[in-house]
């Protein structure tokens, strides 16, 4: 273990993706295409399935306003992650450890441990469910081998990062076809779907879909993706100029924004397919992954369907666990100074997830897995605006920032979002605190 003096993001991976001084604009935006992937795949991964199918089944389409709203959110915000670490040269944590005190620091690092820690709990279980419902395996087996996947991070990382955006775009492709398919075979009624997007007041009126669209925003614009997005784009090797930079930003927002409207597509297909097959036909209480599976085929009448989901879903967790780890390695070594080995930083975190899952298996049955899932998910949101504030802070600051500060008219929006996102996670804590 060493204390390296203002090392880089990442900086095994850093710089080492050529981007090419001249060309035409789609040899630019190839060269700048896959940070934003490996963002996005935090924004469908098996906590989002939790809520979603707990959403669709109880609340039809209402709750694709939530969907949409915080996929609009996290495309701003992953936004001002690119402009701050191609501006500066730091990463979120960097940030937060140059400009706060240690004791702030270091409360910050606590939560967003937390934080990843609840993300790795959601991936981990969500796999585990696959493996269950693919091949039989129990559960507690499945959390522990879906924890071996830390060598293929190592292998990948060792041969380039590239590898890491391929591989991770490979298998978003695979999720957004079994879900294609799994749209065509529910056949839900578009009209309606298109009306779930319009925001509706009693969402917040009713404290248990309150509950289930605080778990969406948490699924959703996720806090360690912020710290992880900072980071990852400064694997590309511009220019340090000023019109470079501007470069930089535009094609690192334009990959972001792309990435993150196929997990718009992803996350919302999940709640239409479960409103459709399950909120239209009697079975509202559906909440839990393993009663979707097994319902799907009979009520879709259609015999690969349940086996499609599980594929997805299984997908959908191995995915979003390569970039989980990769966040834990750029916290602590941003926040802390600290550089583990990336197999011990990586063995650490999945240690951290594995616990609670096997607890809560073991001693509360497989069943209270979906509770989980979705619990993991409020926690996210519940740590998000110590994420947020931040961000907005640094990325308003022309000290910092220099000519790149955020106009008037974004710093407008960006507090407002930082609002809304404190304020909807006040009232979830006053519903919650007025059940005890």
């Amino acid at each position: 273990m060493t204390q390296p003096d203002r090392l880089p993001s990442l900086p095994e991976v850093h710089r080492t993706v050529k981007v090419p001084d001249r060309g035409k604009f789609w040899r630019k935006i190839m060269a700048y295409t896959g940070p934003g992937y490996l963002v996005s795949v935090g924004y469908m991964d098996p906590g989002n399935w939790a809520t979603d199918l707990a959403g669709g089944a109880k609340f039809g389409y209402t709750l694709l306003s939530v969907i949409l709203i915080s996929n609009l959110m996290a495309i701003l915000l992953q936004a001002l992650c690119v402009k701050l670490g191609v501006v500066t040269g730091r990463d979120l944590a960097q940030a937060c450890r140059d400009h706060f005190s240690p004791q702030i620091s270091f409360c910050l690092w606590i939560l967003c441990e937390i934080a990843i820690a609840a993300c790795d709990l959601a991936e981990l279980v969500g796999s585990a469910i696959a493996l269950q419902l693919l091949f039989n395996i129990p559960l507690a087996i499945g959390v522990c081998i879906t924890a071996l996947d830390v060598f293929v991070i190592l292998f990948l990382q060792n041969k380039g990062f590239r590898y890491i955006e391929a591989l991770v775009i490979t298998i978003i492709t695979i999720i957004g076809v079994c879900f294609i398919a799994e749209l065509i075979f529910a056949r839900p009624d578009w009209g309606s779907v298109l009306q779930g997007y319009l925001p509706q007041a009693k969402v917040v009126q009713n404290p248990e879909a309150l509950y289930i669209a605080i778990g969406i925003l948490g699924a959703t614009v996720m806090p360690h993706n912020l710290y992880l997005h900072s980071a990852i784009i400064q694997t590309r090797d511009w220019q340090n100029t000023p019109e470079k930079k501007h470069e930089a930003i535009k094609f690192g927002t334009l990959d972001s924004t792309i990435a993150l409207s196929l997990a718009l597509f992803i996350n919302s297909a999940i709640l239409i397919l479960s409103a459709a097959s399950f909120h239209f036909s009697g079975y509202q209480d559906v909440a839990e992954i393993q009663d979707a599976y097994k319902l799907l085929s009979p009520l879709l009448g259609v015999g690969p369907a349940s086996v499609i989901f599980a594929i997805a879903l299984l997908a959908s967790g191995q995915n979003s666990t390569l970039t989980a780890t990769m966040a834990g390695q750029i916290v602590m070594e941003g926040f802390l100074q600290i550089r583990l080995r990336p197999w011990l930083r990586r063995l650490l975190t999945r240690l951290v997830a594995i616990v609670p899952a096997l607890v809560t298996i073991v001693f509360l049955g497989e069943g209270s897995t979906t509770n989980l899932l979705i619990l993991s998910q409020v926690i996210l949101s519940l740590q998000l605006p110590f994420a947020v504030i931040p961000l907005i802070m640094f990325t308003s600051d022309r000290r910092l920032m220099g000519e790149f500060v955020n106009p008037r008219w974004l710093k407008v929006i960006a507090y407002a979002v930082a609002t809304l996102i404190v304020g909807l996670n006040a009232w979830l804590l006053l519903q919650m605190l007025s059940k005890q």
